[in-house]
C-alpha cells in the first residue's frame, strides 16, 4: 500500500491520508530458505561424487546462507565496501584497511565451516568435493569474501611442499577461527593468505616482473631476501601474508610476505590504493610497493612459477566454483520471481517463451555444477595418476568456458525480472557486475586457452586423459558423438600449425568444454535435460541467445527440478 501524505497532516483542516494504489503483483524477498537443500543438481553432485557425509552441514550453511540475515550482511559488504587508510592521525604509516562489520560476519561465518581450508585439514574421502559445495553455497549469496578464501585454501599444497616454511604457516591457516586483528602471525588464532603477481609493465607476463630479491647475508639457508618494487594487482591485502614472485639471482622466485613479522612489527607493504573495480565492491584489491620488505624463499630459487602455479590451478579452481554459484543465485531470483509474477492473465513461470528462457539458463547452471564438482573430485587426495592429469588439462578448459559464459548468463536473469533486475535493490545487478571478474583473475580468455595448447604440448598424457573421460558416454549420443570426433580432428591438424593453433585457440576450448559438459549431463542429470543441452548447444538448430531449446523440449520439467521451494 501507498498512502499520499499531505504537507499539512495534522492541522485542523488537513485532508485525511488516502491511499493512491495497493502494491500488488510483486515477488517477495527470496529468503528463509535452504539454499543446498533447494538445489536439486548440487545435491546430486555431492552424493554421486563420495561427499554425502557432509550433507548434513551442507544443509547448515544453506540454511545460513539463505536467511534474510546473511542475504543483508552481503548487500552491507558491497555497498559499504573496505576504505583505506594509510596513515594514522599523527602522519604514522599504517596501511590498514577498514571493513564494514557484515563483511567479517560473512568471512567468519565461511571459516567457521572450513570452506577455507577444510579439505587440507581433514583430506577424508569427498573432502575435496564437500568443501567445493561450501565454497559454491557462500559465494552463492556474497562472493567477494571468496576471494582470501580460495587463496588459503590454494596455498596449502605450496606451504605444503616446503616444510621449512610451511610449518610456521599451515597450523594457522588449518585453523577455523577468524582472526583480522593486525598482529604478530604467531599470536593470531586463525591466518588468511593473499597472493600478488602481476605489475604494471607485465600482467599475465610474469616474467617480465621487476621486482627484485635481494637474498640477506645473515640468513645461511639462503631463505630470506629483501624486496624492492611494486604489484599492481595485490589481492586481499587485509591477508596475514602472500605469495609473490620477484627476480633473484637464480631467475624469477616465489616468496612469502608476512604482513606482520613475527616480531610485531608491520612488514614494509606500502598500500598505494584499493581499486576501484567494475565489481566485487566488498573484496579489497590493491597495489602495493615494496621498499626492502622482508620475505622467505618458497620453493627452488628460479622456479617461481612451477613452484606458484599449483596455487594458480586451485585459484582457477575456484574461478569455476564461483561462477557457478553465480549462475544458481541469477537462476534462482530469476525463477522466483516468474513464479510470483503475473502478466498478460497468467504467471510469467507458465508463459512458453519465458518457460524456455529460464528452462535454459537451468541448463547451463546444471552443466555447470555437475563439471565444479567432477573437477573437483579430481582434487581429491590420493585420487591418483590419472586423475591428475584429467585436472591439469579440464581445469583450464573449464575455467575458459564456465567463466566466459557467467556474464551473459547473468545479463538474461536480470532481463526476467525486467526493470526490477536493473536496480540496485535486487541481487542481480551485483552479480551481474561480478560475472566478469572469474573469466578475468587467473588468467583472461586468451591466456588460458593458450595454457590448453602449452599443456597438452608440455604433456600430452593430459590431453589422452581429458579423452578418456569422454569415452564413458561413447555411442550414447550421436550429436556428441560427432562433434567430439570433430574437435579431435581439427585439434590433431592445429596442432601441426603454431600459428593455426593459437589463431583457434578458444574455438578449440569452447568445443572441449561443451563435449565435456554433454558428457557429464549424458551420465548425470535426467535423460530430458541431458538431451535439451546437447541439442541446444551442439545440434543443428542451436541458437546464439538462451531460450532456443530443441523443438519438442519440455521446458516446464526442466524448470521444475531448478525451482526449490517456491511458495
Amino acid at each position: 500500500m501507498t498512502v499520499n501524505t499531505s504537507p499539512n497532516a495534522g492541522l485542523p483542516d488537513a485532508p485525511a491520508d488516502r491511499r493512491t494504489h495497493d502494491v500488488t503483483n510483486q515477488a517477495p524477498r527470496r529468503a528463509g530458505l535452504d539454499e543446498y537443500g533447494t538445489n536439486m543438481p548440487l545435491r546430486a553432485a555431492v552424493r554421486e561424487f563420495g561427499a554425502a557425509h557432509h550433507e548434513p552441514q551442507l544443509h547448515e550453511i544453506g540454511s545460513l546462507v539463505g536467511s534474510e540475515q546473511f542475504q543483508h550482511w552481503a548487500e552491507l559488504a558491497h555497498t559499504c565496501p573496505p576504505a583505506l587508510r594509510t596513515h594514522d592521525r599523527y602522519g604514522n604509516r599504517i596501511d590498514e584497511i577498514d571493513f564494514h562489520p557484515a563483511y567479517h560476519e560473512v568471512t567468519g561465518a565461511a571459516v567457521r565451516y572450513g570452506t577455507h581450508t577444510a579439505a587440507w585439514a581433514d583430506p577424508k574421502p569427498g573432502a575435496a568435493v564437500a568443501r567445493a559445495a561450501s565454497f559454491m553455497l557462500f559465494a552463492q549469496i556474497e562472493p567477494g569474501h571468496a576471494c582470501p578464501m580460495s587463496m588459503s585454501h590454494a596455498v596449502v599444497p605450496v606451504l605444503q611442499r616446503d616444510p621449512d616454511v610451511g610449518r610456521d604457516w599451515l597450523p594457522g591457516l588449518l585453523s577455523r577461527s577468524y582472526d583480522p586483528r593486525l598482529i604478530a602471525p604467531g599470536r593470531k588464532t586463525g591466518l588468511t593468505f593473499g597472493m600478488g603477481m602481476t605489475e604494471k609493465q607485465g600482467g599475465s607476463d610474469v616474467r617480465a616482473n621487476t621486482t627484485r630479491a635481494t637474498p640477506l647475508t645473515s640468513d645461511p639457508d639462503d631463505r630470506a631476501h629483501l624486496l624492492t618494487g611494486h604489484k599492481w594487482f595485490f589481492s586481499a591485502p587485509q591477508s596475514d601474508a602472500f605469495l609473490v614472485l620477484a627476480q633473484a639471482e637464480a631467475g624469477l622466485t616465489c616468496f612469502l610476505v608476512p604482513r606482520v613479522l613475527p616480531d610485531g612489527t608491520t612488514n614494509t607493504v606500502r598500500i598505494q590504493r584499493l581499486k576501484n573495480k567494475l565489481g566485487n565492491k566488498s573484496n579489497a584489491s590493491s597495489e602495493v610497493e615494496f621498499d626492502n620488505t622482508w620475505a622467505a624463499r618458497v620453493g627452488e630459487p628460479g622456479r617461481g612459477v612451477p613452484t606458484i602455479i599449483e596455487m594458480v590451478n586451485h585459484t582457477r579452481l575456484d574461478c569455476v566454483l564461483g561462477t557457478t554459484a553465480g549462475m544458481r543465485q541469477s537462476l534462482s531470483e530469476a525463477v522466483w520471481h516468474a513464479a510470483h509474477r503475473s502478466a498478460f492473465g497468467a504467471r510469467l513461470i507458465e508463459q512458453p517463451a519465458m518457460t524456455a528462457v529460464l528452462a535454459d539458463l537451468a541448463l547451463e547452471t546444471e552443466a555447470a555444477t555437475w563439471t565444479s564438482l567432477r573437477l573437483a573430485h579430481a582434487y581429491e587426495a590420493n585420487s591418483g595418476e590419472s586423475e591428475l592429469l584429467f585436472r591439469r588439462l579440464a581445469t583450464a578448459v573449464s575455467k575458459y568456458w564456465i567463466c566466459k559464459r557467467g556474464p551473459h548468463h547473468a545479463y538474461e536473469a536480470l532481463e526476467c525480472l525486467g526493470g526490477n533486475g536493473y536496480t540496485e535493490d535486487w541481487p542481480l545487478a551485483r552479480r551481474y557486475r561480478e560475472q566478469p571478474v572469474m573469466a578475468v583473475w587467473e588468467g583472461s580468455g586468451n591466456v588460458i586457452a593458450l595454457d590448453v595448447l602449452r599443456g597438452i604440448a608440455r604433456t600430452p598424457r593430459s590431453l589422452d586423459a581429458f579423452w578418456a573421460e569422454l569415452e564413458h558416454t561413447a555411442g550414447a549420443d550421436r550429436v556428441l558423438d560427432a562433434h567430439i570426433r570433430r574437435v579431435r580432428q581439427d585439434l590433431g591438424d592445429d596442432l601441426l600449425d603454431p600459428v593455426a593453433a593459437q589463431t583457434r585457440a578458444r574455438a578449440t576450448v569452447e568445443n572441449m568444454a561443451l563435449a565435456l559438459q554433454a558428457s557429464l549431463m549424458l551420465r548425470h542429470a535426467p535423460t530430458s535435460s541431458a538431451e535439451a543441452f546437447i541439442g541446444a548447444r551442439l545440434g543443428d538448430s542451436r541458437g546464439h541467445q538462451y531460450g532456443i531449446l530443441p523443438r519438442g523440449t519440455d521446458a516446464s520439467v526442466i524448470v521444475e527440478r531448478h525451482s526449490g521451494d517456491i511458495r
